[in-house]
Protein backbone atom coordinates (compact mmCIF):
# COMPACT_ATOMS: atom_id res chain seq x y z
CA UNK A 1 0.00 0.00 0.00
CA UNK A 2 0.89 3.50 -0.47
CA UNK A 3 0.28 6.78 1.75
CA UNK A 4 0.90 10.30 0.19
CA UNK A 5 2.66 12.53 2.68
CA UNK A 6 -0.08 13.81 4.69
CA UNK A 7 -1.44 10.28 5.29
CA UNK A 8 2.25 9.11 5.79
CA UNK A 9 2.55 11.88 8.07
CA UNK A 10 -1.14 11.19 10.42
CA UNK A 11 -0.16 7.45 10.23
CA UNK A 12 3.28 7.55 11.36
CA UNK A 13 2.72 10.58 14.24
CA UNK A 14 5.13 12.73 12.48
CA UNK A 15 4.82 16.14 10.51
CA UNK A 16 5.09 16.68 6.89
CA UNK A 17 7.90 19.03 7.82
CA UNK A 18 9.57 16.26 10.16
CA UNK A 19 9.11 13.84 7.35
CA UNK A 20 10.88 16.21 4.91
CA UNK A 21 13.99 17.29 7.33
CA UNK A 22 13.97 13.21 7.65
CA UNK A 23 14.80 13.09 4.23
CA UNK A 24 16.61 16.30 3.60
CA UNK A 25 19.46 14.27 6.65
CA UNK A 26 19.22 11.42 4.92
CA UNK A 27 17.22 9.41 7.98
CA UNK A 28 14.85 8.43 5.42
CA UNK A 29 15.48 7.47 1.69
CA UNK A 30 14.07 9.87 -0.88
CA UNK A 31 10.52 8.33 -0.95
CA UNK A 32 9.01 7.21 -4.80
CA UNK A 33 7.29 9.66 -6.29
CA UNK A 34 3.97 9.46 -7.98
CA UNK A 35 3.16 10.60 -11.79
CA UNK A 36 2.63 14.87 -10.18
CA UNK A 37 5.93 14.49 -8.81
CA UNK A 38 4.36 14.02 -4.95
CA UNK A 39 5.83 12.06 -2.61
CA UNK A 40 4.90 8.34 -1.91
CA UNK A 41 5.38 6.45 0.87
CA UNK A 42 5.33 2.30 1.69
CA UNK A 43 4.44 0.08 4.73
CA UNK A 44 8.20 -0.15 4.30
CA UNK A 45 8.76 3.25 5.14
CA UNK A 46 6.10 3.43 7.84
CA UNK A 47 8.29 0.71 9.32
CA UNK A 48 11.30 2.96 9.62
CA UNK A 49 9.66 5.85 10.52
CA UNK A 50 8.01 3.94 13.85
CA UNK A 51 11.36 2.73 14.25
CA UNK A 52 13.37 6.03 13.80
CA UNK A 53 10.42 7.16 16.23
CA UNK A 54 11.38 4.97 19.18
CA UNK A 55 14.84 5.31 18.72
CA UNK A 56 14.25 9.27 19.04
CA UNK A 57 11.98 8.57 22.35
CA UNK A 58 14.83 6.61 23.71
CA UNK A 59 17.02 10.30 23.45
CA UNK A 60 19.36 8.54 20.40
CA UNK A 61 21.08 12.03 19.41
CA UNK A 62 20.44 12.33 15.15
CA UNK A 63 23.92 11.64 14.55
CA UNK A 64 23.81 8.58 15.85
CA UNK A 65 20.49 7.59 13.94
CA UNK A 66 21.76 8.98 10.97
CA UNK A 67 25.01 6.84 11.06
CA UNK A 68 22.42 3.71 11.63
CA UNK A 69 20.43 4.79 8.98
CA UNK A 70 23.33 4.52 6.85
CA UNK A 71 24.66 1.10 8.09
CA UNK A 72 21.51 -0.61 7.28
CA UNK A 73 22.03 0.10 3.31
CA UNK A 74 25.30 -2.30 3.87
CA UNK A 75 23.08 -4.93 4.70
CA UNK A 76 24.34 -8.02 6.84
CA UNK A 77 28.14 -6.64 6.88
CA UNK A 78 26.97 -3.83 9.15
CA UNK A 79 25.31 -6.10 11.56
CA UNK A 80 27.83 -5.44 13.97
CA UNK A 81 28.22 -2.29 14.34
CA UNK A 82 24.37 -1.66 13.77
CA UNK A 83 24.21 -4.11 16.98
CA UNK A 84 26.53 -1.92 19.30
CA UNK A 85 25.10 1.16 18.74
CA UNK A 86 21.39 -0.55 19.86
CA UNK A 87 23.43 -1.85 22.46
CA UNK A 88 24.98 1.38 23.56
CA UNK A 89 21.53 3.00 23.50
CA UNK A 90 19.90 0.27 25.62
CA UNK A 91 22.64 0.43 28.43
CA UNK A 92 21.55 4.72 28.11
CA UNK A 93 18.24 3.80 28.47
CA UNK A 94 18.45 1.79 31.42
CA UNK A 95 20.36 4.41 33.19
CA UNK A 96 17.72 6.52 32.46
CA UNK A 97 14.81 4.01 33.93
CA UNK A 98 17.07 3.63 37.51
CA UNK A 99 17.26 7.67 37.37
CA UNK A 100 13.58 7.97 36.79
CA UNK A 101 13.05 5.24 39.43
CA UNK A 102 14.52 7.10 42.33
CA UNK A 103 12.91 9.84 41.21
CA UNK A 104 9.49 7.58 41.51
CA UNK A 105 10.34 6.05 44.87
CA UNK A 106 11.14 9.99 46.32
CA UNK A 107 7.71 11.23 44.81
CA UNK A 108 6.02 7.71 46.32
CA UNK A 109 7.64 8.52 49.55
CA UNK A 110 6.68 12.59 49.59
CA UNK A 111 3.07 11.45 48.35
CA UNK A 112 2.97 8.90 51.41
CA UNK A 113 4.83 11.45 54.02
CA UNK A 114 1.31 13.87 53.23
CA UNK A 115 -0.82 11.40 53.49
CA UNK A 116 0.31 10.64 56.64
CA UNK A 117 0.01 14.21 57.38
CA UNK A 118 -3.01 14.56 56.23
CA UNK A 119 -4.77 11.38 58.26
CA UNK A 120 -2.31 13.14 61.55
CA UNK A 121 -4.62 16.25 60.98
CA UNK A 122 -7.88 14.45 60.80
CA UNK A 123 -7.60 12.51 63.89
CA UNK A 124 -6.52 15.78 65.74
CA UNK A 125 -9.42 17.70 64.47
CA UNK A 126 -12.44 18.29 66.62
CA UNK A 127 -15.43 16.53 65.30
CA UNK A 128 -18.70 18.25 66.02
CA UNK A 129 -21.48 15.90 66.89
CA UNK A 130 -25.25 17.29 67.04
CA UNK A 131 -26.74 17.18 70.44
CA UNK A 132 -29.44 14.79 70.95
CA UNK A 133 -32.66 15.83 73.16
Amino acid sequence: MTYAIAEAAHRSGLSIDTLRYYERIQLIDPPARDSGGRRVYTDEDLGWLEFLTRLRTTGMPIRMMREYAKLRHQGVASTGRRKQILVEQRAEVLDRIAELNTCLNVLNYKIANYEQCERDLDEKSPVMHEATA
